[in-house]
């Protein structure tokens, strides 16, 4: 089995990549997306959104990334795709999943998924410019309004050289609300001859039995599940049990360190309450724990706060 840690935007930047992959599990991370409009993008813009660049493209603890890329115009995108690859990407994605407005409404992400052509174009074009040495995949959802163009975008997306495809379980119009419809997967899979890896609504160990049976893939993708549990790649992949809340406490102080002392302090208050969010699914203490901090907004006050919680377990 090989797990990947899904590209979230606005959540699993380069600090939680690393964070995560210190924990284990995780086979390949992918990047937020990187917005490719009409010009190829200066280096400076990846390292920014892909700091692992400068590690030879893997975190420090080893785990590849890989770049994705997010547009409409197929000459654009694999300009940038090759850039991408030269500065030490693992291969690169293409996102044709991300549900945002604003994202769709500027022509990219799910809104694609309406276009097959279009999603054939990019991919061709990314495919022929990118040298073979490197993978490139691609991210997509069953459908924008519905599915009935699920197989067919797969198929374009494998005709146009993809090497590997990942398929979120829900159409755009879903969005996250429960079910993720694993069966279609399996649908897809029985016509499409790449690799596959499934991706949505994956919580526990149980749900990724539920959804490696149902969509027939032995592979998967986690995002916010991978923040609910931090370690559920390793629960998944080596039976381990969840982590336990004083430990998740440590992690919380230790993402401050990341934070407070580097440049981006002012982020970590909501940073951290956010993450609180995801967590609150697994730990009912997460739910106590916020309730003590939602109104804090200095990070060294939140820190005070999670070592007394530290000290209390």
């Amino acid at each position: 089995m090989a797990i990947m840690l899904a590209p979230m935007e606005g959540v699993v930047d380069h600090l939680m990549r690393d964070m995560l992959t210190r924990i284990g599990g995780f086979d390949m991370c992918v990047t937020e997306f990187v917005r490719v409009v009409d010009q190829l993008l200066p280096a400076k813009v990846f390292y920014r959104l892909c700091p692992e660049l400068h590690n030879e493209g893997k975190t420090p603890a080893g785990t590849p990334v890989r770049v994705q890329l997010l547009g409409q115009e197929p000459n654009w995108l694999a300009e940038n795709a090759v850039r991408a690859t030269e500065l030490g990407s693992y291969g690169v994605d293409l996102n044709f999943g991300c549900p945002a407005k604003t994202v769709n409404n500027s022509k990219g992400g799910a809104v694609l998924l309406q276009h097959t052509d279009s999603l054939y174009q990019i991919v061709s074009a990314v495919r022929t410019a990118v040298d073979k040495a490197h993978i490139v995949s691609a991210k997509m959802r069953l459908g924008f309004e519905d599915k009935s163009k699920a197989i067919d975008n797969a198929l374009a997306i494998e005709a146009a050289g993809a090497d590997l495809l990942v398929i979120h379980a829900r159409t755009k119009v879903e969005g996250y609300k429960p079910p993720a419809h694993w069966q279609w997967i399996a649908k897809i899979k029985q016509q499409v001859n790449i690799p596959i890896i499934a991706n949505g609504e994956i919580w526990d160990a149980d749900d990724a039995r539920c959804c490696t049976d149902a969509s027939n893939c032995p592979d998967l993708m986690l995002g916010r599940g991978a923040l609910a549990m931090p370690n559920l790649a390793r629960v998944i992949a080596h039976g381990e049990q969840p982590m336990p809340w004083q430990q998740v406490i440590e992690l919380l102080i230790n993402y401050s360190g990341y934070e407070i002392f580097g440049d981006k302090g002012k982020y970590y208050p909501n940073r951290i309450k956010q993450w609180l969010g995801y967590l609150a699914r697994q730990y009912q203490q997460a739910d106590d724990l916020f309730a003590q901090i939602r109104r804090l907004k200095q990070s060294e006050e939140i820190v005070q706060q999670l070592e007394q919680n530290l000290t209390a377990h």
